[in-house]
């Protein structure tokens, strides 16, 4: 019988400082879209979103179609946009708009989030941004999830940091969805959102107990809900409990 290893997690490194040291290990290549076409496929949609763990604003995804030669990107750097800066994320943005056949964008806002909850609502955002494109694929490749949508698709595991075209999506995604908190930021200046994004650190909490939610909070995440006395709690979302990619995002913030 094989013997388990288990690689250690470094002392006073937390698990999600960890997994970025993990990711920014792996090589976002066009492998998986090359893979596709070798089964047949030809017009392939990267798909992925953004904000699924802020308490603020819309959940945010994106749709890109890329070329068969996309190499230009990959000599840029395009991988996880969590994994890139500010000036990084907007010079690949307007390359992916300018090299790609199609590409969509689509929010889903606050207050259906907080009646779909937030895995579905990511869901939806995702389909609407398919659906909206241009150009049909023939197969969908999606970080880690999948859509109620009747084309092929293909569910890759930290997808953002390995294919190109789900990495396309997470910087159109993030550069759009970033935009749309510099301009809330206008409308709501004592929330910070310019800084932080919608996510709850501790200064948007603090701005939060001071001034209230807005309505483009989310009602149904625990540290806005909080703040209502009529709240059940006991149904309401965490954001410590998401099980997704966010948090170096809101490190970052």
């Amino acid at each position: 019988m094989g013997t388990l290893f288990r690689i250690p997690q470094p002392v006073g490194v937390t698990k999600a400082t960890a997994k970025q040291q993990m990711l920014r290990q792996l090589v976002c290549s066009s492998a998986p879209e090359e893979a596709l076409r070798y089964h047949g496929y030809r017009v392939i949609a990267g798909v992925d979103e953004v904000g699924r763990g802020a308490l603020y604003g819309p959940v945010v995804a994106a749709a890109v179609i890329l070329p068969e030669k996309c190499s230009v990107l990959a000599r840029m750097g395009l991988t996880d946009s969590k994994q890139l800066d500010e000036e990084q994320r907007e010079k690949l943005d307007r390359k992916i708009r300018q090299v790609a056949l199609a590409f969509a964008i689509a929010e889903v806002d606050a207050a259906t989030i907080d009646r779909l909850n937030i895995y579905q609502a990511s869901r939806l955002a995702m389909l609407q941004a398919v659906q909206s494109l241009a150009v049909m694929p023939d197969h969908i490749i999606l970080d880690a999830m999948l859509i109620d949508h009747p084309c092929a698709q293909t569910k890759l595991y930290y997808g953002d940091a390995l294919c190109l075209s789900i990495a396309a999506a997470s910087v159109v995604a993030k550069v759009h969805r970033d935009a749309l908190m510099r301009e809330a930021d206008l409308l709501h200046p004592q929330y910070g959102l310019a800084a932080h994004k919608g996510y709850g650190t501790p200064t948007h909490q603090k701005a939060l107990r001071e001034h209230g939610p807005t309505p483009m909070h989310r009602r149904s995440f625990a540290p806005v809900a909080r703040l209502d006395p009529n709240a059940s709690l006991d149904e309401l979302l965490d954001t410590a409990d998401l099980l997704f990619g966010d948090e170096q995002e809101a490190l970052e913030a």
